[in-house]
């Protein structure tokens, strides 16, 4: 077989007139791809950060208790978690976007359709469609899109810089949908926000990501890879640690806005807060989810730097073990405007610099081909974690009438996950491994 390279292109002639063309990654870091993708979760997750905001409105619209909308938000997590290998395996069989599309007309659909819900019970509908559309325009899908196209140099930054577009949504998400809701009612704000949605669809022709090249021992049929990897007592310890990102990052996206407004202690008149235009715990708790969304920035981006040079599974119980420090500290002491404001620098830092590296670990040991399936059925077991914060968030307020429970429950539950990620054997899964 004769094998002719250039920067992009491997053609591979077998002698028989047949020739084989793989494109290869991209060599440099930013490329359309990137670029493209990053917009896609900006977008995206700019929109599913800003439902905490709706918490109270629509509480006090229908008179609801808090856990109906909690019940609602919970699903919409469950709902993303399963959506997300379903629309991994869509994306090998039908293409990148037309998986994508469909994410996006689901999103929209659900949006729209909120605007007119009036019950507990169908919103929680809705919500199926909203999470759906979550995984059809998330991390599992467009991640293994970007890092297909990049090379094995950039790849973990690449998985940094996607991921922190996603926190940089977070930022202006709530902000802007509090502001929203100052000028119109929530109804129309889900209207704003599909419009938003539908408007990714203008960057699909830029979202072109070449196959990836087969590698030696490699599965290579879907059935394959997943018979591989869940038979790999490593793929489910990654699978069973993701759980407790899930369940903290749900528990605070659907209630910290709240949670901030209702316990923490007044902002101090013509105060530093004050002439910033913070002058109420509400306005105090959006903001508080934008500085968690921009001190994620940095955190991911240096997650994604060190995970090229350190294992990735050292990394993340690192991160675990910090997230439980940060939350016990901050429930310890009494909730004031500046430790709301340094807890949410803190615990940003590290609130999606899980998701690289752990991206990043799956196609490491399982290889790129099916990454999007194999990243999505671990992206599961996060989201259940959200399912579960989002919803006892809201049962435990009811029952007791604050969240302190609920908090330290998220305390435990990461450092079990710091604990789960040692175990993990961080090197490539050879071809024997599925019938060892």
């Amino acid at each position: 077989m004769a094998t002719i390279r250039n920067p992009r292109l491997t053609v591979q002639h077998n002698g028989d007139l047949s020739v084989r063309m793989t494109a290869r990654p991209a060599s440099n870091l930013v490329t359309p791809v990137l670029i493209a993708g990053s917009l896609i979760l900006l977008v995206n997750f700019g929109i599913r950060a800003s439902f905490g905001v709706f918490q109270i409105p629509i509480a006090d619209e229908f008179g609801w208790l808090r856990a109906d909308f909690s019940m609602a938000i919970a699903i919409q997590n469950l709902a993303w978690g399963f959506g997300q290998p379903i629309f991994g395996a869509i994306a090998e069989k039908f293409g990148d976007r037309r998986a994508i599309v469909m994410g996006v007309a689901l999103y929209a659909a659900g949006l729209m359709l909120s605007a007119v819900a009036t019950t507990p019970e169908q919103h929680y509908i809705l919500e199926v469609a909203v999470g759906f559309g979550i995984a059809g325009t998330g991390y599992g899908l467009v991640l293994a899109i970007v890092a297909r196209a990049a090379s094995e140099e950039h790849r973990s930054m690449t998985l940094a810089i996607g991921t922190a577009a996603g926190s940089a949504g977070q930022i202006v998400g709530p902000p802007v949908a509090q502001a929203l809701l100052g000028v119109m009612p929530f109804q129309m704000v889900f209207v704003v926000l599909a419009c938003a949605i539908l408007s990714v669809l203008l960057l699909l022709p830029f979202l072109r990501s070449p196959a990836a090249p087969p590698v030696p021992g490699e599965s290579t049929s879907l059935s394959d890879a997943l018979n591989r990897a869940l038979r790999d007592p490593s793929y489910t310890l990654i699978f069973i640690g993701f759980f407790s990102c899930g369940y903290q990052l749900g528990f605070m996206t659907a209630h910290f806005p709240a949670f901030v407004t209702e316990m923490c202690g007044p902002i101090a008149p013509g105060g530093l807060l004050d002439s910033m235009g913070i002058s109420t715990t509400a306005t105090l708790g959006a903001v508080a989810f934008g500085l968690i969304g921009a001190a994620n920035i940095a955190g991911t981006l240096i997650a994604g730097w060190a995970g090229k040079r350190f294992p990735k599974k050292y990394l993340l119980a690192s991160i675990y073990t910090a997230r439980t420090i940060v939350a016990a500290l901050f429930i310890l002491f009494p909730i004031t405007p500046l430790t709301v404001i340094l807890f949410s620098v803190a615990m940003g830092s590290l609130w999606l610099a899980t998701v690289p590296l752990t991206a990043g670990l799956v196609g490491h040991i399982y290889g790129m081909r099916f990454m999007g399936t194999l990243y999505g059925i671990v992206f599961l077991s996060h989201q259940i974690g959200s399912f579960i914060g989002i919803w006892l968030g809201g049962r435990l307020y009811d029952v007791h009438g604050d969240y302190t429970l609920v908090w330290w429950v998220g305390v435990a539950v990461g450092a079990f996950s710091a604990i789960v990620h040692l175990p993990i054997r961080e090197r490539p899964l050879p071809a024997t491994a599925a019938v060892a």
